[in-house]
């Protein structure tokens, strides 16, 4: 009787014990980058139901009511990964590692052919993107990489066992063909080599291959009659570089793009004004150029309003990063932060002519629901990284 009745107690203690981790957990949040989020999502989700109102015929709501179920599913990511510490990421990274690898495999293998590319696995009732979890998930493994070698990071094996590593899912995702979604890659890998604190002089060794490579791919190897990019890609490059050599063909996209912005002026068109959305003269309005149709539908105010609570992302992503309690934390948080910069910049660059078209969503705003999806999961370990060094802190 007694062994039973203290059988119980311990049990009630333990849940006790949860519920004030629990408690304490949510209240060591870092509650400016959630609300941000927030109204990132309720952003998005609000030019979505504007954008997309004639995009299916008898059912206007369509793309907007589909993108709030998957924010939805990434707010629940996002609170699971609050509670998971990241140092488990660090601990299993070669599990997340060879998992990644494998998903991008299968992509390659059985992925559904769209516009002649594989990037989804269909399963019926969700179109499921590796990809875009990817970009997560190669942060936290050569975050754990570096973090482990961080007596080491001078060390030229070092640097280039973490571009080995990333080579793998890069290559496999530019050959899906997705080219943006392998420049993002690319661009956390550079990110978490700075935050490592990687020596100058490899960095910029690594600038300079980078360069090479790009000169190899672009221009010196279809030259001797070795396209490495598909017929597309190199009409998108050949048209940044040429705008207004075919305003009807390749660069037709980011004329249409272009004028959306600048028909928007100070307060935009609205939504039923919007000519260059509603009428379809802007391709891919919802996904690839969606900046150009807030542009167009909210102006130069809505915009700047959209970019403000990009930059307030940022900067708290930052302020994760500088508290973080260990050097995987920080170099996580700071390669989170430079890969979902990286996908604001090139896709708003696109949108009015100053980067190459790439396909590389916005955020928290582009139609696709595993884009939403691992943008949501990236601020929930952000959060926790925030979470456990504010614990870190508190204890010192």
């Amino acid at each position: 009787m007694i062994e039973a009745v203290d059988t119980r107690t311990r049990g009630l203690r333990s849940r006790r014990e949860e519920a004030v981790a629990a408690a304490s957990v949510v209240r060591r949040l870092d509650w400016v980058l959630l609300a941000a989020t927030g109204a990132l999502v309720g952003y998005g989700l609000w030019a979505i139901a504007g954008i997309t109102r004639h995009d299916v015929s008898g059912n206007a709501n369509y793309y907007v009511v589909r993108q709030g179920v998957y924010a939805a599913l990434g707010l629940l990511g996002l609170v699971v990964a609050v509670f998971v510490d990241p140092e488990y990421y660090r601990r299993y990274r070669k599990q997340i590692y060879v998992g990644t690898l494998g998903l991008m495999v299968v992509v390659l293998l059985a992925g559904a052919v769209t516009r002649g590319s594989k990037r989804w696995l269909d399963l019926g009732f969700f179109k499921f993107q590796p990809s875009e979890f990817g970009k997560l998930l190669l942060v936290l493994f050569l975050a754990g990489v570096l973090a482990d070698r961080a007596k080491r990071i001078g060390d030229s094996k070092t640097v280039l066992s973490a571009i080995g590593f990333a080579a793998g899912p890069i290559f496999l995702v530019f050959i899906q063909p997705a080219l943006g979604t392998a420049m993002v890659y690319a661009a956390a890998l550079a990110g978490v080599l700075f935050l490592a604190g990687t020596r100058w002089t490899h960095l910029a060794i690594l600038g300079g291959a980078t360069l090479v490579g790009a000169l190899l791919v672009l221009w010196i190897l279809p030259a001797a009659g070795h396209p490495v990019l598909k017929d597309y890609q190199q009409q998108r490059v050949v048209g940044f570089m040429h705008r207004n050599d075919d305003p009807r063909g390749a660069t037709y996209n980011v004329t249409q793009s272009i004028n959306a912005v600048g028909a928007g002026g100070a307060t935009g068109r609205g939504v039923k004004g919007a000519t260059q959305t509603n009428l379809n003269f802007l391709p891919e309005h919802a996904t690839d150029f969606v900046f150009a149709s807030v542009a167009e539908q909210r102006g130069f105010v809505g915009v700047s309003v959209l970019l403000l609570l990009y930059l307030l992302v940022i900067w708290r992503g930052l302020k994760v990063m500088a508290g973080a309690r260990d050097a995987f934390s920080a170099i996580a948080a700071g390669g989170i932060v430079v890969a979902l910069l990286f996908q604001i910049f090139i896709n708003v660059g696109m949108t009015i002519g100053i980067a190459p078209i790439t396909g590389i969503p916005l955020p928290f705003v582009s139609v696709g629901g595993s884009a939403m999806i691992a943008n949501l999961l990236a601020i929930g370990v952000l959060e926790a990284i925030y979470v456990r060094g504010a614990g870190a802190r508190r204890r010192r």
